[in-house]
């Protein structure tokens, strides 16, 4: 026992000499708070996003921009030699999905081909033929993940032959924790080859698997309710078929690229940013000095790199983060579209998006337009209308909706957050970083519109609420996003159109993540029987979580307070 004690002291010092040697490598930022979990590197430690490994260049022997059958086969060979680190699936399955099998044989004979000129219509379903030049495509895809490098395919639509279209998995834990034969999202780049070529005006194709959602259309849904008040992707639903075989039914979102941008912002430059999902993301638009270093690990230029674009980036963020409540709108608005970013926010928590700023402070684009005005867009929202708190922040595990947690079936709704309960009838944001009522909701149906509103760590939502006129006009939006679109006798009839539409598919579908069983209750069954895999993906119907939120969110003390 002497023996253990020694050899436990001893590591107990060894730990604290460890943790003064972290700290003095990653001191506070500038803004005073605690570095957070982030990117590596001078202002976080802890896992964030991961970056993507540049190969392409290496094998790229005739420099043409991608890589040929034998490059690639080289390029493999390389990987298997020094692989890229990822994350996979825990065991067989994941340990939550039932293994893959070989889907329906279909040809485009088999297709009518659709006329709408939209390719995000939702009264339709169209059918996209991959060839790949392997029959081990999915290998090959899988090897090449969270790479440069995309697999060239033929892709045929409506009737019409595209050539020579990149194929990539795309997604982090839609892709790390689902299992090879199973559906894993994919990206498409129409003109990889061929400079010009599109499909309907888009040149990228993204195709997601649904990953939490056995409804397969949360993502439709927030994007149709997202774009009444801010510029949101659009989503829709598509067939694949790949090399002869069905791969079952797809999720379709509009790419944030410069199509977007120049249709919905009428801009014909700008720069865009992508924030990506992290855990431990850090992207809150907080100050961390003046060096771009610190910014490039968290936001990541989509556009030209110019001294410019991250100089634009940080004063926003200087701005944002240290402008006295009584001086920012007159310094803010001219950089940011403040009222967009306030309706970005009331989405976010309204919907319940288990993945968004307000979890994780990731998740989300930029965009700066022509005239130098900031504006955040919606991104993945496959996790919307969720009971989850998400991961990070006081997310899935350990927080609201982790296994066996508050949100967990069988638990009351909401938790007792970092700022502790407190007796109904408190000041507005008692507590750090809680909202209303202090902590006693942090994610699921009783979210509480002004969670987080006193966290410094969330710097957008903390800044902009800090200062009154905007908080009442965050409050009166939530209302409105309450009042207008949680009803169910309003939109549950276009959503049940859409469910009956994609039934066929979705019960013909042998690549899927959830049971045709989870798929069928997923809209309106019991609200009482938790729907999906086991898991943080389980929730009740969709109908029963919209309009308990719609209750919620309308009851007294709620949003009538500011």
């Amino acid at each position: 026992m002497k023996h253990l004690l020694l050899l436990l002291r001893h590591s107990s010092l060894l730990l604290l000499v460890l943790g003064v040697a972290i700290h003095a490598q990653n001191p506070a930022p500038p803004s005073g708070r605690p570095p957070g979990f982030g990117p590596g590197g001078p202002q976080g430690f802890g896992p964030g996003p991961r970056v993507e490994r540049k190969i392409l260049n290496q094998f790229d022997a005739d420099s043409n921009g991608r890589l040929s059958a034998t490059e690639r086969q080289a390029a493999r060979a390389e990987l298997a030699r020094n692989p890229v680190e990822r994350r996979g699936p825990r065991g067989p399955g994941g340990g939550r999905f039932e293994t893959g099998k070989p889907g329906p044989r279909i040809s485009p004979s088999d297709i009518t081909p659709v006329k709408s000129t939209n390719l995000f219509d939702l009264g339709s379903v169209r059918t996209l033929f991959l060839q790949f030049e392997n029959d081990d495509w999915e290998k090959e895809l899988a090897d090449f993940h969270n790479t440069d490098v995309e697999v060239p395919a033929t892709l045929s639509l409506d009737g019409k032959t595209y050539p020579e279209v990149g194929i990539s998995f795309r997604g982090m834990s839609s892709y790390s924790m689902v299992p090879a034969g199973l559906k894993r999202p994919l990206n498409v780049s129409i003109d990889f080859a061929n400079d010009g070529q599109n499909i309907l005006g888009h040149r990228t194709l993204n195709l997601l698997n649904a990953n939490g959602d056995p409804s397969f259309v949360r993502s439709a849904l927030f994007s149709r309710i997202a774009n009444e008040y801010i510029p949101t992707p659009h989503a829709n639903f598509v067939q694949v078929v790949i090399n002869g075989e069905s791969w079952g039914l797809y999720v379709q979102v509009e790419q944030f690229n410069k199509d977007f941008t120049k249709a919905r912002f009428k801009s014909k430059g700008g720069v865009r940013w992508k924030v990506p999902g992290s855990p431990g993301g850090r992207g809150s638009l907080g100050y961390l000095g003046d060096d771009p270093t610190a910014y490039r690990g968290i936001y990541e230029l989509k556009t030209k790199e110019t001294p410019k674009s991250w100089n634009d980036l940080i004063r926003l963020c200087r701005i944002l983060d240290s402008t006295p409540a009584a001086d920012l709108p007159a310094a803010l608005e001219p950089i940011l579209d403040v009222q967009g970013a306030l309706a970005f926010l009331a989405l976010d928590n309204a919907l319940m998006n288990s993945d968004g700023y307000w979890v994780r402070t990731s998740d989300y684009s930029l965009f700066q337009d022509d005239q130098g005005r900031f504006h955040l867009v919606p991104h993945d929202f496959n996790e919307t209308f969720s009971l989850a708190g998400g991961r990070g922040g006081g997310g899935r595990r350990g927080g609201p909706g982790g296994p066996g947690g508050p949100q967990g079936p069988g638990n009351r709704e909401g938790f007792e957050g970092p700022g502790g309960p407190r007796p109904p009838g408190g000041a507005p944001g008692e507590g750090p970083g809680q909202g209303r009522r202090g902590g006693s909701v942090g994610g699921g149906i009783e979210l509480d519109p002004l969670f987080a509103a006193n966290d410094p760590s969330k710097v957008l939502l903390y800044r902009l609420l800090a200062v009154p006129a905007y908080r009442t006009r965050y409050m009166e939006l939530v209302r409105d996003i309450a009042t207008r679109w949680l009803d169910w006798e309003k939109i549950g009839p276009d959503v049940e159109a859409w469910h009956r539409r994609i039934t066929p598919f979705v019960e013909t579908d042998t690549r899927k993540l959830d049971s045709f069983e989870a798929f069928t209750a997923s809209l309106s069954g019991d609200p009482s029987r938790y729907i999906g895999r086991p898991g943080p993906g389980t929730s009740p119907s969709l109908k029963s979580i919209i309009e308990r939120r719609r209750t919620y969110l309308l009851g007294p003390g709620t949003t009538n307070q500011n």
